[in-house]
């Protein structure tokens, strides 16, 4: 069972990012605050939740949530300070999008920067231990998936309605047959090495 939060006193947000290992579209993060006695047993790290109960639990943290905050950081600025300053950047606009300032952060992952001084904690695979941080997960995915269904639209032989950017035979097929488009990240690997004659 997921912990509700890690202080006892004072506002915690959680925060969480979702698409970082993505060949195209943002990485986006959320901040979450809920209140001290939520609960919720569907509520999970998002990548073990079901698409159809995320965005019935989006509903849930948007209506119950204290306060929360959504940021996409795209791919121009993924590629100028790449992915790790990124996901950093979008978890701290999360938080400023907030209209709740938190006493305490909770972040997802291991590595954090300094947010106006707010005390934060790091916890590896926090999406799984605490409500806060699975809650922001919940967001940050759902928000995104809306993103990539959005540019599907624009670009569908992509299919990032179904592959969501990431590296699949699919998506990296397409690339090698249509080329890249605006939303790809120039900074990442989009083919593997082709192979080289020795001569």
């Amino acid at each position: 069972m997921l912990l509700n939060s890690h202080k006892q006193s004072g506002l915690e947000c959680g925060t969480d990012e979702a698409g970082r290992g993505c060949l195209a579209g943002p990485v986006t993060a959320a901040s979450v605050i809920l209140p001290k006695k939520f609960k919720n047993s569907f509520l999970n790290d998002s990548k073990i939740v079901k698409s159809n109960k995320r965005n019935i639990l989006k509903k849930i943290i948007q209506e119950k949530a204290v306060s929360f905050g959504v940021s996409h950081v795209f791919n121009a600025e993924i590629d100028k300070i790449n992915i790790l300053n990124a996901s950093i950047l979008g978890m701290h606009q999360a938080i400023n999008n907030m209209n709740t300032i938190p006493d305490h952060i909770l972040v997802d992952g291991n590595r954090f920067k300094n947010y106006n001084n707010i005390p934060h904690l790091c916890i590896i695979k926090g999406d799984g231990k605490y409500l806060n941080i699975a809650a922001a997960s919940i967001l940050a995915k759902t928000y995104r998936d809306e993103f990539m269904n959005l540019i599907h639209e624009e670009f569908p032989m992509y299919n990032w309605k179904q592959n969501k950017g990431y590296p699949t035979k699919e998506h990296r097929a397409a690339i090698r047959k249509y080329g890249i488009t605006k939303y790809h990240r120039l900074s990442f690997k989009l083919l593997p090495d082709q192979l080289k004659l020795e001569l």
